[in-house]
């Protein structure tokens, strides 16, 4: 039997309020419930929401939006300043991550190929995770959200090269034509969103700041627009909008932008996690469960140690680089994505996308448990953490 769109929205918003409720009392983490909810509403388990593509398709909204209002409460020279600290430690920890997952997989007898897209998948920490439990206080004026900044942003980059390696795997003539065209339109694309937020935008938003509806609509089309644009000239939709985000982050207005798309981007980034969790195949667990475990582990406990000791390296404070490591101590995302794209391209089987997403899921819920209880969130479960 199918179930409409407003079916499953409905069981999506029902089943988090009564979970989260539950959840809250029980002083546990809401986005744990999330996925939780969508493991038990999704295909493999009680089938009440069938069309799971549309669930993400939705949900891939909430992460352009977040990475919108990630743009906007960066400024260009802060940016520029963290990027260049941050290289190395990057590079170093990603280097190191792959390593081990190559290690790891090789262990259980995959191929060789499947085991360096499982190394590549260990390389990046989740943005959502990374970003959604960072209070505003810490993204917008500590030096803890610069720096988990900066790896993220340098981690996405890298994922986009990896995509694009990925794509040209699956049809070579086509694919290094399109690595070749991003590498020269990002210039291009950089100087249009500069030029025109400065000649445009801002002549806009300083005869209308009047009036919020308009200067609603205004920054979601601007951010849905480049971020459409981004896609259309081989970068990632999230790239773009984050592109547009640091564009008119120097407005004295983007910081009522900023808290005006909150409760839009909240409802689609739960819509992200119930259709992380009602994605996954539930069946294939038992194939994969220890490899998942000790890649989980890996990420959970080597990436915060890490991170650590590279930012101490680098000149930050132990307390500091500690947070970090932790709030970075998950796999990301983008693995999911590069996971179901091997596989179309044929590089590797099912199996091994099965263990990419499994592992992810369980950091996902780890990490971001852990997080909630030690760490000041939005959604802290201890009135002591809870920060906005």
């Amino acid at each position: 039997m199918e179930h409409s769109i407003v079916f499953s929205v409905f069981l999506i918003f029902t089943g988090a309020a009564v979970l989260a409720t539950v959840a809250l009392y029980a002083r546990q983490s809401v986005l744990v419930a999330y996925i939780l909810l969508g493991m038990a509403m999704g295909p493999s388990a009680l089938g009440l929401v069938e069309d799971v593509a549309l669930l993400q398709d939705l949900s891939h909204v909430g992460i352009v939006l977040l990475l919108f209002l990630l743009g906007l409460n960066l400024h260009p020279q802060d940016l520029w300043h963290m990027l260049r600290k941050a290289t190395v430690v990057t590079l170093v920890s990603s280097a190191l991550f792959a390593a081990l997952g190559i290690g790891i997989a090789l262990g259980f007898g995959y191929s060789n190929a499947e085991s360096a897209v499982i190394g590549v998948a260990l390389m990046f920490s989740s943005t959502i995770i990374g970003l959604k439990l960072l209070p505003s206080t810490v993204l917008h004026h500590q030096r803890t959200g610069e720096v988990i900044i900066s790896v993220l942003l340098l981690q996405d980059l890298i994922a986009i090269v990896i995509l694009v390696v990925l794509h040209a795997m699956s049809n070579p003539d086509a694919g290094w034509q399109h690595a070749t065209m991003v590498g020269l339109t990002l210039p291009g694309f950089l100087l249009f969103a500069f030029g025109f937020s400065r000649f445009v935008l801002t002549r806009l938003l300083a005869r209308f700041d009047t009036i919020q509806e308009y200067i609603f609509l205004l920054a979601i089309g601007w951010c849905l627009g480049m971020a459409e644009l981004s896609e259309v000239l081989g970068l990632s939709a999230e790239i773009g909008a984050f592109i547009a985000g640091i564009a008119v982050a120097t407005e004295p207005i983007s910081r009522f932008i900023a808290e005006s798309l909150k409760p839009l981007r909240d409802f689609f980034l739960v819509v992200f996690f119930f259709s992380l969790g009602a994605a996954f195949d539930l069946s294939a667990m038992q194939q994969v469960l220890i490899p998942a475990l000790l890649l989980a582990a890996v990420s959970l406990l080597i990436k915060p140690l890490v991170f650590k000791k590279l930012w101490v390296a680098e000149g930050e404070t132990p307390a500091l680089s500690a947070e970090v490591g932790a709030r970075l101590g998950q796999i990301s995302e983008f693995s999911l994505l590069i996971a179901v794209l091997a596989v179309e391209s044929q590089v590797i089987g099912m199996q091994a996308s099965y263990l990419i997403q499994l592992a992810t899921l369980i950091t996902f819920i780890v990490s971001s448990y852990f997080i909630v209880l030690r760490y000041p969130t939005p959604i802290a479960i201890s009135d002591r953490l809870r920060r906005d």
